[in-house]
């Protein structure tokens, strides 16, 4: 009886946001029903279908609380309201880039990070980062410009006007190429230095080159040759009719 006056007169005030907080069966704190662990706390009974009692350790948790589940009040402090943005040309530099510049350019820079994780630009360098930044990020999904997200730069009015000028430069191969024809061409150059540095074909290629500086002047010989057989002008006779007749 005494257990149940005090409780009664220490009964803890009806908090505002009581009606507002999820559904529950809450029950007031009764000395008579529970030990103190449980004032201020919400809880409720769990059902299990083992001994919870043999994984509780009486160093860390109050053995009453063996087989109930305790949870925090919801917190009633309000977000904070949002500031208006100060203005654009009178505001310090610093508030400008906090402001205007960072929300804009810190999510960029995070998106290319992923970006160029993803393309693996520290194994094969062919991305390009300050044109993703620029172009994909700044350009496609700024949120003060709707409809860019399927723009591509070589349709853009003044990218145009610029290359009747400045004719872009081919790109190179690491750009054009895909892995897999990277790939191929790769092991299909191994496979021939494989098959050019073998003895066989290297002694077929010392017998070309040979070949080829002894034949180097071989019409110049054939001109010599006949040049020597052939008689010369105003003799009707050759060398090889005045050896016969002799």
């Amino acid at each position: 009886m005494i257990c149940g006056t005090t409780s009664a007169k220490s009964r803890r005030p009806s908090y505002d946001d009581d009606a507002a907080s999820v559904s529950t069966d809450y029950e007031d704190f009764d000395p008579a029903k529970h030990t103190p662990v449980f004032y201020g706390q919400m809880h409720a009974k769990v059902t299990v279908d083992f001994d919870v009692a043999a994984e509780v350790d009486p160093a860390i948790s109050h053995p009453s609380c063996i087989g109930y589940a305790f949870c925090q009040k919801p917190s009633t402090t309000k977000p904070p309201q949002s500031q208006p943005a100060p203005p654009k040309d009178t505001c310090p530099p610093r508030v400008y880039l906090e402001h205007y510049v960072f929300p804009y350019i810190l999510p960029a820079l995070e998106e290319t990070l992923k970006t160029a994780k993803e393309e693996r630009c520290f194994q094969a360098r062919y991305f390009c980062s300050y044109f993703f930044l620029s172009f994909d990020t700044m350009c496609r999904k700024n949120p003060n410009f709707t409809g860019r997200e399927e723009t591509k730069l070589m349709e853009i009015p003044f990218v145009k006007e610029w290359l009747k000028d400045n004719p872009r430069p081919p790109l190179p191969l690491s750009l054009v190429w895909t892995e897999d024809e990277a790939a191929l061409v790769i092991q299909s150059r191994w496979r021939g230095y494989q098959v050019r540095k073998t003895p066989e074909v290297q002694e077929l290629w010392q017998w070309q080159r040979e070949w080829r500086e002894i034949n180097r002047n071989i019409q110049s010989c054939v001109n010599d040759f006949w040049e020597s057989k052939m008689p010369e002008k105003g003799d009707t006779t050759s060398p090889e009719l005045e050896e016969k007749s002799e």
